[in-house]
């Protein structure tokens, strides 16, 4: 009953902020939006032209570039003063995403020492360890080999014909390391308590692997650093139970401030973009509903109603980092064993999220479809290829994508600059991906209980959360 009322819940808190957003827009920022809007059009007027002149040394070429540094300014007074009004609401989601921060390191720590050292010797943690890579690099393939075929079949970008942006121009984003040495860095911890500050999820789920192995091996002792982790998880649970009834207020401010930035006027200029995005992202559930219910049969159904909720707070927050702690509840409740949800769940979070794989496809070759850069068969299977390698262990959090794309497309010739096409539409985006990468990692839980004969028939009605 209180789950059910929690959804209601979050759902009138979109609806109402998506009308305290309209409102806010069209009253109180609209002056700040069109500023920046004009600064946007001018600076691409003056990137283009300075891109066009062959000669920088020329008197006018340093006029249009103090120009574009006074433009820039000018834009980045605007977006300062946009902030300082959309304040309140931004402090209403930051405070929920801080609290679930707070609680996802030790969560994914604790349960998965007391999965690992559950299942317990090291020939059993392979086998489900095995069975759980083979569904994630499958749906990791699947995902983004659907957001290649669809991009390339909707052709969104073709229509654009931008023209290369100015080499030296660039973007806020980072990009994401390719070389081995940091990819092998930034898996293995070099300090664990450094790892648990940064809620570094995948350094996390490395050290807590190792832990839960040794505490296996060493057999009654470790008894009583199971039960204490195990008491651990529950407090946790406990305290994830108190903050998820403030998800309806974050609800509220996410929503409000990403329509009052926005406004209609971004959908309406890529509406065909996004449109075709959540399209396929329809296309994706489906696929992963239905790879669900040739193992699960018509309870992958009852299992999609079941986190309902848990994904309304994903797309509403942008990160599937928030739903984590009460899709793990929803999935033990659904009749999933504890020691493999909290083995699996972890582990999905760093390597299985779906939603945001079908996007950096999508995305990167719709930057080069804009740019009429062409990429050959050969260029897009080495483009899928090493976003395999580079998207593992990603943050489920906001704007994450946007750094494993910024750190691939140069390879492929497509400049960093062209990321501004999709930044003032990514929150909408992320927030579908977000939704996608809570289904994914949940029903890949179910399928391998399902697998390991760990899925009971029976659903427990006990709210752990609550």
């Amino acid at each position: 009953m209180l789950k059910n009322k929690l959804t209601l819940y979050i759902f009138i808190a979109l609806v109402l902020g998506i009308v305290t957003g309209y409102l806010y827009n069209a009253r109180v920022i609209d002056l700040y939006n069109q500023q920046i809007s004009a600064a946007d059009t001018r600076l691409k007027a003056i990137n283009t032209q300075m891109v066009e002149m062959k000669d920088t040394t020329v008197a006018q070429y340093t006029a249009l570039k103090k120009e574009r540094t006074n433009i820039a300014q000018t834009r980045k007074t605007a977006d300062a003063t946009r902030e300082d009004k959309l304040e309140l609401f931004s402090i209403l989601s930051k405070i929920f995403l801080n609290l679930i921060k707070m609680v996802v390191a030790p969560l994914v720590f604790t349960t998965l020492v007391v999965g690992v050292a559950k299942v317990g010797d090291i020939k059993s943690v392979g086998r489900i360890g095995g069975k759980t890579l083979l569904w994630f690099l499958s749906a990791t393939l699947v995902s983004l080999l659907l957001g290649m075929v669809l991009v390339n079949l909707f052709k969104p970008g073709v229509a654009m014909h931008l023209p290369l942006p100015d080499s030296h121009l660039g973007t806020d984003i980072k990009k994401a390391a390719i070389s081995l040495k940091d990819f092998v860095d930034h898996v293995f911890p070099r300090s664990f308590t450094e790892a648990m500050a940064n809620n570094e999820i995948l350094q996390i789920v490395i050290f807590a692997l190792f832990f839960g192995v040794g505490t296996a091996a060493i057999g009654q002792q470790g008894e009583i650093v199971i039960k204490f982790m195990d008491a651990v998880a529950h407090v946790i649970l406990k305290i994830t139970g108190y903050v998820m009834k403030l998800a309806p207020l974050a609800v509220f401010g996410a929503i409000t401030v990403v329509v009052a930035k926005q406004g209609v006027g971004v959908l309406s200029t890529y509406v065909l973009f996004i449109g075709e995005f959540y399209f396929a992202l329809i296309l994706l559930w489906c696929v992963i509903v239905f790879a669900g219910f040739m193992v699960l049969g018509k309870r992958s159904l009852t299992l999609v109603g079941n986190i309902k909720d848990a994904m309304l707070v994903a797309f509403s927050t942008s990160t599937s980092e928030a739903a984590y702690p009460r899709v793990l509840i929803e999935l033990e409740k659904f009749g999933c064993n504890n020691k493999i949800v909290s083995f699996v769940l972890p582990l999905g979070y760093s390597f299985n999220l779906d939603g945001s794989m079908m996007y950096m496809t999508f995305a990167s070759v719709f930057l080069a479809q804009s740019y009429n850069i062409h990429l050959s068969l050969g260029h897009e299977i080495t483009m899928l290829l090493v976003l395999m390698l580079t998207s593992k262990g990603v943050a489920g959090v906001p704007r994450a994508s946007l750094v494993v794309i910024a750190g691939t497309i140069a390879m492929f010739g497509i400049p960093e600059a062209s990321l501004g096409l999709i930044l003032g539409i990514d929150p909408l985006l992320d927030m579908g991906r977000s939704a996608t990468n809570v289904l994914g990692n949940a029903m890949a839980t179910a399928v391998v209980s399902k697998w390991e004969g760990e899925l009971s028939l029976n659903q427990d009605s006990e709210d752990l959360g609550d």
